[in-house]
């Protein structure tokens, strides 16, 4: 552990500040049910007074969260293989309207309004597993124009309501004006995202290659004789505009088994994203849509767009899994990580824990694929008891 903590916390200038993020991460990865800093110092066998420093080590430390992320991500690229982008939206509820960030909304999976924050995380996929490599806070409603509110949680002048689509935006820009992160398929799903058009738009315009589920009244341009703009459904629908195909065979490629044969239809030609939206440099750029449809017949079918034309159905299909894949991880993250246990009310604190609890998962995954040294049971001798500051 102390090999993969001096690489990933060497931006934490002093040794007091590594030695709590150290034993922070042990508290995260061995502490069971709810991860607090009093429950992580009694599971480490820590000083009493170690349970305020942890605290204050997240809450009151002023290290900077973003380059400890960039090198979590170089690191995670370097060890585990990654074949794609992902980013996913995260909702931790909480009590009261203090937490930053906190607000009411409706809960798409289960239909019901909670009182929670939101979130959206950056993830490298790779095997079975999804990445947590960054985080943005939601900050919708007074929390982006409150400044007595956003004094009180320390929120930076610049950070202001974004929506999932702009997070995503924001995470592709910094992923490619970063040299040493890999340039990889961004697959997301926009099924249900209000700004579906602008996310496309905004990949097309950094270039990216993507596979993207989305509302079959995503608008396209397409038509094998007239080019015309109509929707994705619309087009699937259209008389001998798609082709069936069954998957029959396994991948040469591991991470691309197939386990079942699975009904898919491609349109028989290619669409692109309508010119307003993409600019001139992205409007020639065209696009695959898929449609997968239910095998039961019991829900609407789904569809994707992607510009990876020249990839066998078989990987576009194991890309698309991908998205159970980092469903999966966020439950891990939930249930065994801690990710929605922090207790603080401050912007920086809250950004600080989701840097750990991303650490703690890469640790342990990585660990596990070889790449780090496992770590000793208890720490060997206690951490003083001193704030970090």
């Amino acid at each position: 552990m102390r090999m993969f903590l001096d690489e990933i916390f060497r931006p934490l200038h002093r040794a007091e500040q590594r030695r709590w993020a150290r034993a922070y991460l042990r508290g995260l990865i061995h502490v069971s049910g709810r991860k607090t800093p009093k429950s992580m110092a009694r599971t480490e066998r820590l000083p009493p007074a170690a349970a305020h420093s942890l605290h204050q080590f997240i809450n009151a430390s002023t290290w900077d969260w973003e380059p400890v992320r960039r090198r979590l991500a170089l690191r995670v690229a370097a060890g585990a293989a990654p074949y794609a982008w992902t980013a996913t939206e995260l909702l931790i509820p909480k009590r009261g309207e203090h937490s930053v960030g906190v607000h009411r909304r409706l809960d798409a999976e289960s239909g019901r309004t909670v009182n929670c924050q939101r979130a959206v995380g950056l993830f490298l996929v790779a095997d079975a597993h999804c990445y947590p490599v960054d985080w943005s806070l939601v900050l919708d409603g007074p929390w982006g124009w409150d400044q007595e509110r956003r004094l009180r949680a320390r929120i930076p002048d610049e950070e202001t309501a974004r929506s999932f689509g702009a997070c995503v935006l924001d995470y592709a820009a910094g992923t490619a004006a970063h040299p040493r992160l890999p340039r990889l398929p961004w697959v997301l799903d926009l099924s249900r995202s209000e700004d579906a058009s602008g996310v496309l738009a905004g990949l097309a315009r950094h270039r990216a290659d993507i596979l993207c589920e989305v509302h079959p009244g995503q608008v396209v341009i397409g038509g094998r004789r007239t080019p015309t703009v109509t929707t994705v459904g619309g087009l699937m629908d259209e008389r001998n505009a798609r082709q069936p195909y069954v998957m029959t065979r396994q991948a040469p490629d591991p991470r691309f088994r197939s386990t079942a044969r699975a009904p898919l239809y491609t349109y028989a030609g290619t669409v692109r994203l309508p010119l307003r939206t993409v600019g001139v440099d992205g409007a020639a750029r065209g696009y695959r849509l898929l449609e997968l449809p239910d095998p039961d017949g019991l829900r609407p079918a789904r569809y994707w767009i992607t510009s990876l034309a020249d990839r066998r159905v078989e990987r576009i299909l194991a890309l698309m899994r991908s998205r159970a894949t980092v469903r999966s991880t966020v439950t891990a993250l939930q249930e065994r990580f801690g990710v929605l246990d922090f207790e603080g009310r401050s912007y920086p604190g809250w950004h600080h824990h989701m840097t750990m609890t991303s650490a703690a998962y890469a640790y342990q995954h990585l660990r596990r694929r070889g790449g780090v040294a496992a770590p000793p049971s208890r720490s060997p001798t206690p951490v003083p008891a001193r704030a970090a500051g």
